[in-house]
């Protein structure tokens, strides 16, 4: 059997012993999780059909599957509960801890590991990489991220800051002030890139 076969018929055994976790119901409130299936079959392009990418992406990706519960708990009732008591039985990445009051749908999570984001709130089609903190100074001064702003590996986004739609943190940058929309911040503390058609 060809590596790829191997692999295909590995993943199909996986999605078997996941399968109840994609058995919770799907509420109005769940809206934004397909979403999110939509961006990560559009980055990884999973080895099964449409149908089955939701289930795929529960058995091989444990920060999708953070995302997913994090989904769950926002439906609040009985789906958070079911919720909690699946992150025990099948976890999720367990460094990365989502704690924004509210997450827009298609959220990438490349990897996950050692990721804290505590926004006020991400837009739609965001990009996070591992090894980022998006939080506060003070409770209440919590960053506020566009649609499709993208926060690279090691990256810091800290206070009161708004990242505007499209914009970009480069990888163990910091960032401490505002981004306009489809600005680039690299460096320590940040520096502001304009878009590339005005370099």
């Amino acid at each position: 059997m060809a590596s790829g076969g191997a692999h295909r018929l590995r993943l199909l055994m996986r999605m078997g012993w996941y399968a109840p976790i994609a058995l919770v119901p799907r509420g109005r409130a769940l809206e934004r999780s397909e979403a999110d299936v939509e961006r990560w079959i559009e980055v990884l392009a999973p080895p099964v059909s449409r149908p089955w990418a939701r289930l795929a992406l529960l058995a091989e990706r444990p920060e999708f599957r953070s995302l997913y519960y994090y989904r769950l708990r926002r439906a609040g009732g009985w789906r958070a509960a079911k919720a909690a008591v699946l992150g025990v039985i099948w976890p999720g990445e367990r460094t990365l801890h989502l704690a924004c009051s509210d997450i827009g749908g298609g959220l990438f999570i490349q990897h996950g590991f050692a990721t804290i984001i505590a926004a006020r709130s991400l837009g739609e089609r965001c990009w996070v990489n591992q090894q980022v903190t998006i939080g506060f100074v003070r409770p209440d001064d919590r960053p506020v991220l566009g649609d499709g702003v993208a926060v690279y590996a090691g990256a810091k986004v800290l206070g009161a800051v708004t990242l505007g739609d499209a914009a970009v943190v480069g990888a163990n940058a910091v960032v401490l002030e505002d981004v306009p929309a489809g600005y680039t911040a690299v460096g320590v503390p940040a520096r502001l890139l304009p878009p590339k058609a005005d370099r």
